[in-house]
């Protein structure tokens, strides 16, 4: 087994990783920020528990394994005590976590430009200050520049070339994300979900992922479970199910902000979006932009 990619931003560490015992059956959820990492949360929860009544928030059933607000050890603890089957919750890519046999691999896409727009309001919603000092990092020396408006912040963002091994949510980054994911799409543990498809048949993908997973579901229990993954019904709850133990939101329901696809593509011209998809078929492989851009182009 090759040696996996160390990824480390500022609050993050895939290097987690590396000494986290599996077990068979563990699932491990990795998606980019903004991609509907909850949203996947979630559904596993209901299948696994197979009611919409779960035992603890969200985040306690599935924690995010190297988000630095919380201690390695803290965290390796809360997953070894857990009884349930384990569903662990990652923005790392594939090629920096150990993949094995007996574990479920499920990756998130969503259209990028839906992502960035979700991930730039985002960015309100974020108590700064509080996210550094559960870090650890040291105080900045200077302010904060003010962000530019939501177009041209999208613009620079199609146009960023940073490595996408350092600037995860770049654009780079989100098709290095997706492009190792795609490449392995044929591996039987591994299983890639479109977000749009979870829009337009949230009963079909949940019975799809069920059956992947091997979770047998009666049928009348599936009214109330697909119920219990809408938007609306996950916004209404969103103090038990937004990833904020640290207290880092500064609203949870914000973090449930709109969640529908072809806003990105709305905020640009013409040309503008035709620079974006020229980007990308730079930065990924025809067959995957076709897959992902279907709904949006």
């Amino acid at each position: 087994m090759p040696t996996p990619v160390r990824y480390r931003s500022e609050e993050e560490d895939s290097g987690r990783w590396i000494d986290f015992r599996f077990r068979p059956g563990d699932v491990v959820i990795s998606t980019r920020s903004k991609c509907g990492t909850t949203w996947m949360q979630m559904i596993c929860a209901l299948l696994i528990f197979q009611t919409a009544d779960l035992p603890a928030p969200l985040a306690s059933l599935s924690p995010w394994l190297d988000w630095l607000t919380s201690p390695r050890e803290r965290i390796y603890d809360q997953l070894a005590a857990q009884q349930h089957r384990r569903f662990i919750k990652t923005h790392t890519p594939l090629d920096g976590i150990p993949v094995e046999p007996g574990v479920a691999y499920i990756v998130v896409a969503r259209h990028p430009l839906d992502m960035a727009v979700s991930l730039y309001h985002q960015g309100d919603n974020i108590d700064r200050e509080r996210l550094r000092r559960l870090t650890g990092r040291p105080e900045a020396v200077e302010a904060p520049r003010p962000r530019p408006d939501l177009r041209t912040w999208l613009t620079r963002w199609i146009e960023s070339a940073s490595d996408p091994r350092t600037a995860l949510d770049s654009l780079p980054g989100v098709m290095w994300h997706l492009t190792g994911a795609w490449q392995r799409r044929a591996e039987p543990n591994v299983l890639l979900v479109h977000y749009d498809d979870l829009q337009t048949d949230l009963p079909g993908q949940m019975r799809s992922i069920a059956a992947r997973l091997g979770i047998t579901v009666p049928e009348e229990r599936w009214p109330e479970l697909v119920r219990a993954a809408t938007f609306g019904a996950m916004r209404e709850r969103a103090a038990d199910l937004v990833p904020d133990a640290g207290g880092v939101l500064k609203d949870p329901r914000a973090f449930f902000r709109r969640g529908r696809s072809g806003s990105g593509a709305a905020c640009l011209s013409a040309a503008e979006l035709a620079r974006y998809h020229e980007r990308t078929a730079e930065l990924a492989p025809a067959d995957l932009l076709a897959w992902l851009h279907r709904l949006a182009r």
